[in-house]
């Protein structure tokens, strides 16, 4: 490794002169980057303060800089023993010269022994032409072998989407990897896709668009511009079937939007017709290296352009970039790190956002399944087992056997509640296992079969098929996609119960008398984030954890790397660069006609407190000019609200001050709402004398879109109304069960306490009341409950506060807290 770059206080690729604090900002980061390997940083920077352009100046200079220095490093001479050297290596082991590596792409790609066909000269028994046996065929699986136990053990400790859309396997295409893998790199990642455009943004801001090599990765929904699979709707569905048809390979054509050239078949290649060329692929590489620094929408603009997949188009593009940029999802998730073949060795990660970070990393590998969904993966079991029955191997159909088994198991479980007393337990992994009998059972190379031999495909294939022919003459369309992530959801929740017996807890939730059978569950909740983090920190150069709410950091430092001294983390934040007199923070106990505010659970739906609400609102939309922005705790209050105020003619009164939006559920459509909201008060800013409406009220949920990542500049954040404080329900069990696994770990990490770091999770599987719980907890159980509500809080207002940062006098009221 060369040595550090020396510290450095100035940054010309900044675009404009940067403020005293940016600067601190960068000279700190760089600092941090150049403290050496396994360098962990925590930068909180609120909204408006540059925290993105500053990130990309430093950590973007500090890379060139790295890469200078290791261009004019000295060699080192013979012998000499290199950084982690050992100088009592023996002489013959210094001096051993090993082979020069194989590049894995000149190689002929074998199967592993684990999967193997039969070749067979004749129909396997069972299938004939009276019976459509041919058309069947294809839903045979082949035949397998589990001999070699090396190969199950990969799995263990490790959970992995079996099978899934995210797997690699059946996925990857065979391109020639004709370029070196670059390292280091910067990876830089954040929660949603309108973040990392606005990232790309900033970078084009900035001389290093022209200077890096920058990939955005994306998903399939994003970046997909196959007409046919963007039909399916969900993500789920089109990833299935953008896999589905690469196993379907055949020749086809399409159309070149934007060209003139003529259509011609394509060579028999990838199903899809987006694949079908490799020079279309890389006249795709070489028109968006030559652009620079481009976004999702630029990528799915030029493959529509040329007529090629934008998605595997940018993933082709990752081992010769110096920066990515790229989903939460796609870096943090083991397995998709794996399919994508990002190596995080050597290399900074940013994680942008990070306010959240390990409840991010634990919901990656929650999973759940439905007592429906079981019903049906049941049901397509049978069907297959009794079709094939007769020609399947004896691995197969011992393994589909142990499937039908362990879902039998499970659905017994839900149903089983005859006293109807308690309809909800938590249990540890190994008492699940117990309590169901099926303890016996090899999970380890029961998810290898699911993953190597296409199960999946072929059992959801063929009950398809059987659906498609009684619905042929039914009207009403039938789902291809639902049994695929029904048998999805059965393989993760199984793969879920190879973590350790401590890393998590089974929740039931059994049917209740009466109640519909989707009320029943089984769900596995994830714990240790700090086990799924040291996989990103142990490999990467760097990490660097952003955002605007990081504190309090001895939370994170518990919940993400709790063996790491608090003296090994380097932290920096910066104040707000709206100055303190220009805020108005206001707590409104009261009400316009003295009745007394109260938000609580029990009380907020009250409809004099909603009419006293919305009094309330009509005085204040008076008084601000320009946007109000409201938040409520969630959507369903909100609809509360709205509705009510809808009967009692309180949004004719504000729609005659201000026009009314609402926060869409589906995250597509914020970005159209916003638009109109910000055109709205710039043309009423115009016009207001005449019509009277002097700008927009946004009703907002915090932890929705629009509280984070979100910037209400200038007039679109003059007010902020937070309704209540959003402390999340004690009822929740996943969220209970969370406290409690943080007080523990609090009291042995914190306090040293030998029976707090001995004593484990509770053997009684009954729930106590989440109140009780909060009460029994004295430190980092109720800190974390506490931090929940302020961080959302900080969150939504945060972004507001920033409105006011070019115009520093205060006009009205510029924040009101409801308790």
């Amino acid at each position: 490794m060369p040595p550090p770059p020396p510290p450095r206080k100035d940054f010309p690729a900044f675009p404009f002169a940067p403020y005293p604090i940016q600067s601190e900002f960068m000279s700190f980061l760089y600092a941090a980057l150049s403290s050496g390997p396994g360098a962990l940083a925590l930068l909180e920077s609120p909204t408006g303060t540059g925290k993105t352009l500053s990130i990309i100046c430093s950590a973007l200079q500090w890379l060139l800089d790295h890469r200078d220095a290791a261009a004019t490093a000295p060699a080192l001479p013979s012998g000499a023993a290199g950084p982690g050297g050992d100088d009592d290596e023996p002489d013959w082991l210094r001096d051993f010269t090993p082979l020069p590596l194989v590049k894995e792409s000149t190689k002929k790609k074998s199967k592993p022994p684990a999967l193997r066909k039969t070749v067979v000269s004749r129909k396997p028994d069972g299938f004939g032409e009276e019976d459509g046996g041919d058309d069947e065929r294809e839903f045979l699986l082949e035949e397998y072998e589990s001999d070699r136990e090396d190969v199950a053990r990969r799995g263990v400790g490790k959970r992995a989407h079996c099978g899934g859309s995210s797997s690699s396997e059946g996925e990857e295409l065979d391109e020639e990897e004709d370029e070196e893998e670059v390292t280091p790199k910067v990876y830089f990642t954040s929660r949603t896709h309108s973040q990392l455009s606005q990232f790309v943004g900033e970078l084009k801001r900035t001389e290093f668009a022209g200077r890096i090599r920058t990939v955005c990765l994306g998903s399939r929904k994003n970046l997909c511009i196959n007409k046919d699979v963007l039909k399916m709707g969900s993500a789920n569905r089109i990833n299935e079937r953008c896999l589905e048809l690469q196993k379907n390979k055949k020749s086809t054509k399409v159309k070149l939007e934007d060209d003139k050239r003529k259509v011609r078949p394509a060579k028999r290649s990838c199903g899809c017709p987006m694949l079908r060329s490799r020079s279309l692929q890389k006249e795709f590489r070489s028109e968006v290296s030559n652009q620079g620094a481009l976004d999702i929408e630029d990528l799915a603009r030029i493959g529509k352009k040329i007529g090629t997949c934008p998605y595997y188009g940018s993933r082709d593009m990752v081992r010769s970039a110096d920066l990515v940029v790229l989903p939460y999802q796609s870096l943090l998730l083991k397995s998709a790190r794996e399919s994508l073949g990002l190596n995080l060795k050597n290399s900074v990660v940013v994680i942008d956002e990070a306010h959240n970070l390990a409840d991010s990393l634990t919901n990656m590998y929650n999973s759940k399944i439905t007592s429906s969904q079981l019903k049906t993966v049941l049901s397509h079991l049978d069907e297959y087992l009794n079709r094939f029955h007769n020609v399947l191997g004896a691995a197969n159909r011992r393994y589909i056997q142990t499937l039908t088994v362990l879902t039998r198991s499970f659905i017994r479980v839900l149903i089983n509640n005859q006293d109807g007393a308690s309809t909800m337990s938590s249990m540890t992994i190994n008492q699940f296992l117990f309590s169901l009998d099926i303890d016996n059972i090899n999970i380890v190379k029961l998810c290898q079969f699911v993953k190597e031999s296409n199960i999946i495909h072929k059992v959801s294939g063929y009950a398809n098929k059987l659906t498609s022919i009684q619905y042929q003459f039914d009207l009403q369309p039938h789902d291809e996609g639902s049994s695929i992530a029904c048998f999805q959801a059965l393989v993760d929740f199984i793969c879920s119960l190879l973590n350790g017996n401590d890393d998590g807890r089974i929740i039931v939730a059994k049917q209740k008398l009466g109640g519909q059978p989707d009320e029943a569950y089984l769900k596995f909740v994830m714990f240790c984030a700090d086990k799924i983090f040291s996989e990103v920190t142990r490999d990467a150069y760097a990490v660097i954890l952003a955002g605007g709410t990081l504190q309090p950091i001895e939370e994170t430092r518990l919940r993400l790397c709790p063996s790491l001294p608090p003296t090994d983390i380097k932290f920096f934040t910066c104040n707000h660069i709206v100055h303190p007199e220009s805020i108005l923070p206001i707590a409104v106990t009261r009400g316009p006609s003295g009745m007394t505010f109260d938000f609580s659970y029990n009380s907020r739906s009250s409809p004099s407190m909603i009419e006293e609400l919305g009094r309330f609102i009509c005085n204040i939309i008076t008084v601000v000019p320009e946007g109000v922005v409201m938040f409520f705790s969630s959507y369903d209050y909100e609809r509360r609200v709205y509705d009510a105020w809808m009967t009692a003619g309180t949004i004719s009164k504000i729609s005659k001050k201000k026009h009314v939006f609402r926060e869409p559920r589906n995250s597509a459509d914020v970005e159209a709402v916003l638009n109109k909201y910000k055109e709205t008060i710039e043309s009423c800013s115009k016009i207001s004398q005449d019509t009277g409406v002097s700008g927009a009220l946004l009703l907002a949920v915090v932890g929705g879109k629009i509280s984070e990542g979100i910037n209400f500049s200038n007039g679109m954040g003059r007010c902020v109304i937070m309704v209540g404080l959003p402390y999340p329900s004690p009822s929740d069990v996943e969220l209970i069960e969370t406290i409690k696994h943080i007080e523990s770990i609090s009291s042995s990490f914190l306090v040293g306490d030998d029976k707090a770091s001995s004593r484990k999770y509770d053997d009684e599987c009954e729930l106590q009341p989440g109140y009780d719980i909060l009460r029994k907890c004295t430190r980092g159980g109720r800190e974390y409950y506490e931090n929940l509500c302020m961080k959302a809080v900080n969150q939504s207002i945060g972004a507001c506060r920033a409105g006011v940062a070019l115009d520093l006098q205060p006009q009205g009221v510029e924040g009101c807290w409801l308790k």
